[in-house]
């Protein structure tokens, strides 16, 4: 299976741009993700991209993998736009995801965890898992998403 990694970072992109490998970028959120995926069998691609919401959307839409992770601008500032970008296009909701998400992170950052807008939806049969920006969060959430793709997918095809 493929997933494809879109870390929204508007400081980063600025650094760095377009990168396709978070060791390029400095970022240790994608780098936790992708090793994640790596290690549960699977391939990623990674790309990194301003925050914003046309620029994730088009990843969104662009996408030919099995499912996505974004990492990234699930937050409160204004710049945090991950979710208005992504949440117009779901066919179908995942509100577990963002609950689960939350009671996990709960146990790790206490009451912190309501900031988070962690979210996950259908779009055109593949699931999309929206992160925070993270190193911990990103680790969580893989792990949550990884333990059960498979079976999201075998819904999803159903």
């Amino acid at each position: 299976m493929i997933i494809d990694v879109i870390v929204a970072s508007t400081s980063r992109f600025q650094r760095f741009g377009l990168a396709s490998d978070p060791g390029k970028a400095e970022d240790l959120s994608g780098k936790v993700i992708l090793e994640r995926i790596k290690n549960a069998g699977n391939a990623s691609r990674y790309q990194l991209l301003p925050d914003g919401i046309e620029p994730i959307r088009e990843a969104v839409k662009k996408s030919t993998a099995e499912a996505i992770i974004i990492c990234g601008g699930t937050g409160l500032t204004h710049l945090d736009l991950t979710i208005e970008a992504v949440e117009p296009l779901f066919e179908k909701t995942l509100p577990g995801f963002g609950e689960i998400f939350r009671a996990k992170s709960m146990e790790e950052v206490g009451t912190r965890a309501m900031l988070t807008r962690a979210s996950a939806g259908i779009y055109h049969g593949k699931p999309v898992f929206c992160l925070p920006g993270s190193p911990g969060a990103a680790r969580l959430g893989t792990d949550l998403i990884l333990a059960e793709i498979v079976h999201i997918l075998k819904h999803i095809g159903e």
